[in-house]
Order: C-alpha cells, then structure tokens, then sequence
C-alpha cells in the first residue's frame, strides 16, 4: 500500500464475534501509522454496515455485474478480489434523482416515477457500474494517495464497471478531490480499508457523459456557447457529423458476446498468455480546436458571427490549402474549409497521459521517474480526411505538449557536432530553424502550437463517451513549411500508433500496473477485420506485446509477435513531401525464435512487388540466432564488447561503419531507448541484438497511398515475425553531405 499523508476521520463498523454485538467506532483524527484495516469485512458488509449507503446496498443487489451475468454487484463486492468503490451516500443519490426529475425524465424524484423498467435498470446501472473499479486483474486498488498524485483531469488507468475511466479534479488548500468535477470524495470518510479493497464515501453520483462528439458540438451550436462554437460550425458543415457520433462497432460487440471470435492459443513464448480477443471495437477521435478568442482575434468579429464563409476568406488570405477548392462545397475533401477542419482531427481517442508515450526513452523509466521528463518524446499520427502527419511533442524545455514543433536538438550534428560545439545529449538548443519563404501562417511556425488542456476550457474533453477535445494557443495549418519541416527529420513511428484500434481500444500501452515481469497480451482477429488499416491472411496467429518490468529491447516496450503460416497487409501513413524514402524497420534479433519474412511494397494493393530479397530477423551484428544453433555473425564483430566500442571511436569513423552497414540494408539501434526497466539499462545502440533493417527505398508521393506486405518465407511456423517501430526517412535526412543523420 502506498502511504497517505493524512486520514481526517474514519467512521469505522467493527462485529465483535465473541460478543455478538456491533460496536461502532469513531475518531477526530487518524494519520497513516494508525490506519485500520477492516479485517472482518468485506467492500460489501462495509457498505451493509453504515446506514447513510443503504440506498447505495440496494442498487448492488438489483444491478449485475454485466449483461452476460447473472450475479449481482453485492456478489462480486463480497468475494476477493480488489475493488475501489466510489460509494455514494444516500444524499447523494437523492439529489441524482432531484436532477432526472428537473430533466423531465421522470415525474417525480424517487424510485416509484420510473416510466418502466428499461429507464430504472438504465439508472441503477449508471449509479452502481460507474462507482466500482475492478483492479482484481493487476492486483490495483485506489488509494486517495494515488488518486491526488494524479493531475487534474488525467483518468485513472483502470476503467470502471461500466468500461468507463474516470478522472479527478482537486482543490488543493482544502484537500479536496473531485471525482469527474462532481463527486466529492468525503474529507473524513475515505480510504477504508477492507478485506478486498477500498471505499470512498462520494457526494455526488458519478455518472459520466453518454454525450458523443456530434452531440457536444450540435448543443454548442444550439446554444451559441462560447469556447469551441466556431470550430463546432466547422465540423459540422463538413460533413462530419455521423462520423464523430460512432462509439463502437456492434457487429464486433455481437460477435465476441456470442463467442464467435476466439482468443489465440497461448503464445509459445508466453506460455501462460492467451491471445485474448479485445472486448470492445470501439471508435474514438481527438481533436486540437481553436478557441473562439482566437478566431475572433483573427477575423475581427465575435464568435457568434464569425461564419464559415469569413473563416474561408481567413484562410485565403492567409494563404493556407493553395491548391484546395475555395467554393462552398465544405463536405468535399478537396475544400479548403474541409481540409483545414479535418487536419485537426485524429481518428484516435488520446487521453491526455496518452498524447505522447513516456516509458523508457534515454534517462527514463515510467515507474521510477514520475514526471521528471528526459529527452524529447513524440509521436507521429495521420489525421483524418486527406491523410496527412501531425506531429505530437514534449520536451523538459517545452514545458508542455505541442503540435509540428521543430526545435534545434542537440544531437551532435550540425551546430552541435564535435567540430563545433561538441554536444549530444538530444535536449532542446533553444534554436529554432528559419521558416524560410515557404507558406506559413507565423514567422515563427517552428515553435509549435501548444495544445493548453491544463485551462478551464481544456477540460471539455472529459467526459465524451467517444472523444477528447483539446484547445490549442494558435491556428493549426498543414502549410509548405511543416511539411518540409516534417520531411527534413527521421519519422519513428511506434507500430501500434499506426493503427487507431489500439488506442480507441486502450491496448496500447495500458498504463495500469501489472504485476512484476508480466506481459500485456491481446490477439487480433483473422476472420474479422479487426484492424482497418491492415490486412490478416489465414493461418497468421497476431499477437500483441505490452511489456511491464521486463528487460525487453523495444522502443516503448511494446512489439507485435506474429507466428504461424504468417501473411499481412499494412496501409501506411502517408509521407510528408514528395521525393525519395527509406523505410526502415525495428527489430531485435536477441531471440532464437525469429523468423524470416519476404517484404512487398507499393501503392497498388492488388499488386504488390516484392521489395528485395527475404528480410532474415534472425540477423544480429554479433551473433545470428537460429532455433538450434548460434552462429558467428559475418559483420566482423567477436563480442558485444567489440560492438560498443566504436562508439568511443570519432564521428567520422563512425559514419564510415554506418556507411558499410547501410550499404548491406543494417543500421545499428537508436541511441534514444533504454534496452531493460531502469535508466541504467544499456541504449539500443550499445547492443549488437538491436538492429535498424533498410526495408525499401523508393520515390513516394504524399497524394498516394502505400502499403507494405509481410509473408513467412520459413516452414516453421512458431517462430516469430517481430516488428517494433516503422522509420520513414527522406533523402535529404539519410543522405545529407552537411548535416548527416544522427544516431538517436
């Protein structure tokens, strides 16, 4: 347990069972040496204890557990298990009543208005479902301790019963915790401490938004509300309106409640992890929205009569979309006016501890380090309507997340290479490059768009069922110069951010603690399209990793594990610029179970040629691995010692092993992650295992779409189709005489 600074009072239920009478105790003041653990009861003979919840005791004994049980809550709260319980007292669930009848969805505030029994299980649920966090799978309850060290508006990591997560908000000089901005955690009645978990006296029913994207902005507009209402009139007259009201696919939802998809065979490595099948395909969106402050700083008239027209003409003027259509056809994605909203808008749901993964980037490990940022961390997603990058950003130098922020990194090339200032340690110079002549909305465009969901109306974004809304300080433009900025840097994308189904479905990266060692598995389907932007043949078991304390080679610490008589087809995001990439590809070689695949590639899905020879992942600089012998590899290197010399060796000697490697399709591992779960574990490019593989070079255009192809090549179908992280790199990145490729 974590310790709490402070317990005011807690009432506490003791049974005395040689006495057979109930005493109940009480005291003014417990500080954390003196906490009680209610060793006799459970979460539910707590609650069964204390009148002021007997409302609270009959929901959970009418309310299941889920449509496809038939136990009750009380049920499940009176077993093991580790359970927080937001429990609401009967105050607090008179006054949710007083609100449903001053709404008008019932006549009168108590039990007996419901208009029939479909309302009333309806509110039952919403009460009892969304108060319970079942931490039973990674051994997690909530203490207040946890729930105040997180900032204000970031969601807990473990959903509720109703999959629903939720969030605090707080008044710190009153020790003030608020549960979604409502429920007020009692001062004196927390943290009780039970057999099998924790309960939290609450004032107000937690009841979470069933309001979608579509729904927000309609009401907005129907209001006049100002904040997001100018956005709103964008969004909704290009068209997107069905779109941003999807919250999941029911096809999906029939088939895994009627057990049609199957979960995949344990993994042979992970031989107690089963491929199990995700719950839900639910669909979700982000998206970084002007505040009506700037749009009517910029067109000089208030929110309420800034038109989408004027926002056009703005536009024009400003000379953002040169080559979009400028008539009224806003639901056309060829209009300047839909591809200025759509650019906004990422087809993924990012909470805002997910806007950009900190885990085990150089200096840094997610359990240890907190918010004690290191180097810069960033994420690269393709937004909706004409597929386009955007760049998300952090660095301990900005001081907050930005969108297409470009700054001068020290990374010992350039300005800071050994000739001239000697430095690489990847932190911001405090220099930005010049924008130049192209196309940009602000002299200083480089600097970035900081998205301010710290501020009051950032805080919109909580409590949509399918979506987060974030402002932003300046006005968002895919123009000339971010694209060529984009194009000028190396694009690591993690393989799971290139498919929104992993973040929409909080299988990327689930930031809840799992017990020490253990791995994070989930298997995607091949008899149902479960992710849209990729292709599974039969025969391809696809299993997805997330590793939690594990000494793992992996950027972010996660990988797809493909095995069997493998075969997939992957859409990829788009380039910013046209002209000539590579396209590398993240694997570690460390594992006698790698497999070898032939790679294809090309804008014509119905003909895809193959991109050079089978690409062997079996191939580490030291040592190539095979399932029943090691042998010595024909790079010339005789030890892992021999390997991490060179990089005591200069720059130049360095580019000219670089050089030899590329010129064989290898690159050694970035400088930038951590291989092992603490910040003295060794960098990627200091073991031999973790290797870079040029998988093509080609001429790419951003206007049309590429996909790339893995097939087995092998006979063996346990052994493994790795895949961490995709790199794009454009030629003037990988290729530059002034200012070569750094080795982050």
């Amino acid at each position: 347990m974590k310790p709490i600074a402070k317990i005011h009072q807690l009432k506490l239920a003791l049974t005395a069972v040689l006495f057979g009478v109930l005493l109940v105790g009480c005291t003014e003041e417990i500080d954390t040496s003196a906490r009680f653990t209610l060793t006799e009861y459970t979460v539910l003979s707590y609650l069964e204890s204390d009148s002021i919840f007997s409302e609270y005791v009959k929901l959970i004994h009418q309310v299941p557990v889920s449509s496809q049980s038939a136990s009750s809550v009380a049920q499940l709260l009176s077993a093991r298990g580790k359970y927080t319980c937001f429990a609401p007292d009967n105050k607090a669930i008179q006054d949710y009543l007083d609100t449903l009848a001053a709404k008008g969805i019932i006549p009168r505030a108590n039990w007996e208005s419901f208009p029939n029994e479909r309302v009333l299980d309806s509110v039952r649920k919403i009460i009892v479902l969304n108060s319970i966090i079942d931490g039973s799978r990674n051994g997690e309850v909530y203490e207040v301790g946890d729930i105040s060290s997180k900032d204000d508006n970031d969601e807990l990591p473990t959903a509720n019963l109703n999959d629903r997560k939720i969030y605090k908000t707080s008044i710190s000089q009153t020790d003030s915790i608020f549960i979604n901005g409502v429920a007020l955690i009692d001062l004196n009645n927390r943290d009780v401490e039970t057999i099998n978990g924790r309960v939290h006296q609450v004032h107000a029913v937690i009841a979470p938004s069933n309001d979608t994207m579509s729904d927000l902005f309609r009401q907005w507009i129907a209001e006049n509300k100002f904040g997001f209402l100018v956005a709103s009139k964008l969004i909704l007259a290009a068209g997107l309106e069905d779109t941003l009201s999807k919250t999941r696919d029911d096809v999906w939802e029939q088939l895994y409640l009627t057990k049609k998809v199957k979960d995949l065979p344990n993994h042979p490595t992970e031989p107690d992890q089963p491929g199990s099948m995700p719950e839900h395909r639910k669909y979700g969106f982000t998206i970084f929205a002007e505040t009506d402050d700037i749009w009517e700083a910029a067109i000089g008239k208030s929110a309420q009569d800034i038109t989408v027209e004027d926002v056009k003409n703005y536009l024009i003027m400003k000379g953002a979309y040169p080559e979009a259509s400028t008539d009224n056809l806003y639901q056309n994605p060829s209009n300047i006016i839909n591809q200025f909203i759509t650019y906004h808008i990422l087809p993924e749901k990012l909470s805002r501890d997910k806007l950009v993964i900190h885990y085990n980037e150089r200096g840094y490990y997610w359990k240890t380090n907190g918010t004690r940022y290191t180097i810069p961390v960033y994420e690269y997603y393709t937004t909706m309507g004409k597929r386009r990058l955007l760049k998300i950003f952090e660095s301990v130098e900005s001081s907050g997340i930005y969108l297409n922020r470009f700054p001068i990194l020290r990374n010992g090339r350039g300005m800071y290479s050994p000739e001239q200032l000697d430095k690489d340690d990847y932190h911001e110079s405090g220099f930005f490059r010049e924008v130049g002549s192209s196309h940009a909305m602000y002299p200083d465009e480089n600097v970035g768009i900081k998205i301010n969901y710290e501020t009051e109306v950032g805080a919109n974004h909580q409590n949509l069922i399918n979506g987060c809304i974030y402002p932003i300080d300046r006005i968002l433009v895919y123009t000339e110069n971010i694209q060529k900025r984009l194009a000028g840097e190396r694009i690591r994308i993690d393989m799971a951010a290139m498919f929104p189904e992993f973040i929409n479905n909080d299988i990327r990266r689930p930031m809840s603690y799992y017990p020490s060692g253990a791995t994070f598995t989930k298997g995607i389907p091949v008899n149902y399209q479960y992710l849209a932007d990729c292709k599974i043949e039969e025969g391809t078991l696809f299993y997805y990793f997330g590793a939690f304390e594990r000494s793992w080679s992996n950027y972010q610490m996660d990988e797809f594990n493909i095995i069997g008589k493998y075969e997939i087809t992957m859409r990829l995001p788009p380039v910013p610029t046209k002209g000539h990439y590579e396209i590398r590809f993240g694997v570690s070689s460390g594992s006698s179970v790698r497999s070898m695949c032939q790679v294809y590639f090309g804008d014509n899905l119905n003909y895809l040629p193959a991109a050079g020879i089978p690409m062997d992942l079996r191939i580490g600089f030291v040592n190539h691995r095979f399932q029943n012998s090691t042998q010595t590899s024909n790079f010339g290197y005789s030890s892992n010692d021999d390997y991490k010399a060179e990089l005591k060796l200069s720059m130049e000697e360095q580019d000219e092993i670089t050089k030899s490697l590329r010129s064989r399709g290898f690159m050694k591992g970035p400088k930038y992650f951590h291989c092992g779960n603490s910040t003295s574990a060794s960098l990627g490019i200091e073991n031999e295992h973790v290797t870079r593989r040029i998988m093509v070079s080609a001429d790419m255009d951003p206007d049309k779409t590429y996909y790339i192809r893995f097939k087995n090549v092998l006979n063996n179908e346990k052994l493994q189709f790795f895949t961490d992280y995709l790199e794009f790199v454009s030629k003037d990145v990988y290729d530059n005489p002034v200012e070569p490729e750094d080795y982050w």
